[in-house]
């Protein structure tokens, strides 16, 4: 059995689909951090069979909408005192900004540097979100960002 220390304070992001650890590991930059922080890769989990798991004992300011683009299934807690005190859901945000890039390159998104970038859920099952500008569809796994 694998033995990880307890975070006294910080987030455990739980759930992650299995693989998908690394790149949210990677986003949020954790291989450059001086604290604690354990990634545990296909984790036994009843729920989904196997999952990720990120451990990061220090408080940091998450963007929600950007870990729900990457696996909506996602569940965030917040730990204190060694307890978790709110524990966040995720889901596919309805809209995003400046995260996802529209790929038409007529839209004025695409050729005005300074406008902001709205996507609006499009279609959930499907994982696409749609310009306000000019209606571009694009997937969610086309974002290679993360």
């Amino acid at each position: 059995m694998l033995n990880i220390e307890e975070i006294k304070n910080g987030i455990v992001i739980d759930h992650i689909k299995a693989g998908q650890g690394i790149r949210i590991y990677n986003w949020l930059g954790l291989d450059k951090v001086s604290y604690m922080v354990a990634f545990v890769a296909n984790a036994n989990s009843t729920r989904s069979g196997k999952k990720d798991i990120i451990k990061i004992d220090n408080a940091l300011n998450l963007n929600l909408d950007v870990l729900g683009l990457i696996d909506p299934d996602i569940t965030v807690n917040i730990i204190e005192n060694e307890r978790i005190i709110n524990k966040i859901k995720l889901s596919l945000p309805k809209k995003v900004e400046n995260v996802l890039v529209c790929k038409n390159p007529r839209c004025i998104c695409s050729t005005e540097k300074y406008i902001t970038h709205v996507f609006y859920l499009e279609n959930p099952q499907l994982r696409t979100y749609r310009c306000e500008y000019c209606d571009e569809i694009i997937s969610t796994g086309d974002f290679k960002q993360w």
